[in-house]
């Protein structure tokens, strides 16, 4: 088998540049936007409490995230320039929309809640934040994919998929550490089912990406998918079998799963980092998609 190398050992693809604040915003944007469809939804079925802490867990998420971004970016100023245009093509320009639109209804309801005020009002900004829950949760999966990194891009099917439910099982969990058991039943479901749909999600995208999926398994992002894995099954399971009867199951339980989800997210990141650095991540999959174009034209032609 020819060995890969890049030119005079240099890395084909530049390191993404992104610190600590973005794989956190990916979390804390995932939790923000599945936070408010729990929320809207407990309402629905006439869960208050729930609904009313799930509000709450949103906002505090929708308030951290755009610190997240602004600390990332340097100047604030940075994070406003992104919202003096619109543009479709940009997954980067249309979530910071999403995220302004989201963060500002789910912080006015959670504020309108808490002072108990204009309930009209509220229920507006709940709904909004309802419908911008599912993209919020999601666009980071997008934004990633819609870059150079192999393992990124060769993961564009999976990755928003995956970020979703990863998204739901934190909302599921931080709702579980705030709410009462007897009230979080809805909460647990949505975290335990995110877990188990995370890890299908994942095991497929593995699969799929063949040999470019091997940094999921080495270096620090094997590191943190272990830890993932671990943290999120334990909680989980945690949950399933003594969050319905134990507060401090429950709260354990919550936290392992956030931890987990948390850890995902960071192993997604160092991942994007070791494909790059790698050149076989990057030459063999160009090669492997030009063969299979060449054959394709090959056979219309024929």
């Amino acid at each position: 088998m020819t060995e890969v190398q890049s030119y005079y050992g240099r890395p084909v693809l530049k390191e993404p540049t992104w610190t600590w604040e973005v794989p956190t915003y990916f979390f804390s944007g995932g939790v923000a936007g599945a936070s408010s469809v729990l929320s809207l939804s407990a309402k629905l079925f006439g869960n208050e409490e729930l609904s009313r802490r799930a509000l709450y867990v949103g906002a505090a998420a929708d308030v951290v995230s755009p610190m997240l971004l602004i600390s990332d970016l340097g100047r604030p100023e940075r994070f406003h320039h992104m919202l003096r245009v619109f543009k479709v093509t940009s997954p980067m320009n249309v979530g910071a929309w999403v995220l302004f639109v989201n963060g500002g209804a789910s912080t006015t309801a959670a504020l309108l809640e808490l002072l108990g005020i204009l309930r009209p009002l509220k229920l507006l900004a709940e709904l909004v934040s309802f419908l911008f829950g599912p993209p919020l949760a999601t666009y980071t999966g997008v934004l990633v994919a819609d870059t150079a990194i192999p393992v990124w891009h060769e993961a564009r099917q999976e990755l928003p998929w995956l970020f979703g439910a990863s998204a739901a099982a934190s909302a599921g969990a931080a709702a579980c550490v705030f709410c009462p058991p007897a009230h979080a039943a809805p909460a647990r479901r949505l975290a335990v089912g995110g877990v188990v749909a995370e890890g299908l999600l994942m095991h497929a995208m593995e699969l799929r990406l063949g040999e470019t999926g091997e940094v999921y398994h080495r270096g620090t992002a094997g590191k943190l998918s272990s830890a993932a894995r671990a943290l999120s099954a334990g909680g989980a399971l945690l949950l399933a079998r003594g969050g319905r009867r134990r507060r401090s199951a429950a709260v354990l339980g919550g936290v392992l799963v956030c931890a987990g989800e948390l850890c995902l997210r960071f192993a997604v990141h160092h991942a994007g980092k070791q494909s790059a650095r790698d050149p076989k991540y990057v030459v063999k999959p160009q090669r492997e998609r030009a063969n299979r174009d060449g054959t394709r034209a090959t056979i219309r032609t024929a």
